[in-house]
């Protein structure tokens, strides 16, 4: 395995790891339904998908 030849400081270490961050999910709202979902994901509402405030496929009844 590797081994660093000098030490590297506190701060040089920082500044690698600065980017490791979690990031909040973006959520937008529908403008049909009014419920929150992400971005370019459709989602469903009352038993029907919705994209982009169409609705795309609707759930099929229970056959019993």
């Amino acid at each position: 395995m590797a081994n660093p030849k000098h030490r590297h400081s506190k701060t040089r270490r920082d500044k690698r790891r600065t980017h490791d961050k979690a990031v909040v999910a973006t959520l937008t709202t529908c403008q049909t339904t009014g419920m929150p979902h992400l971005f370019h994901r459709a989602h469903w509402h009352e038993d029907k998908l919705y994209y982009k405030g169409k609705i795309v496929m609707e759930k099929e009844a229970a056959k019993a």
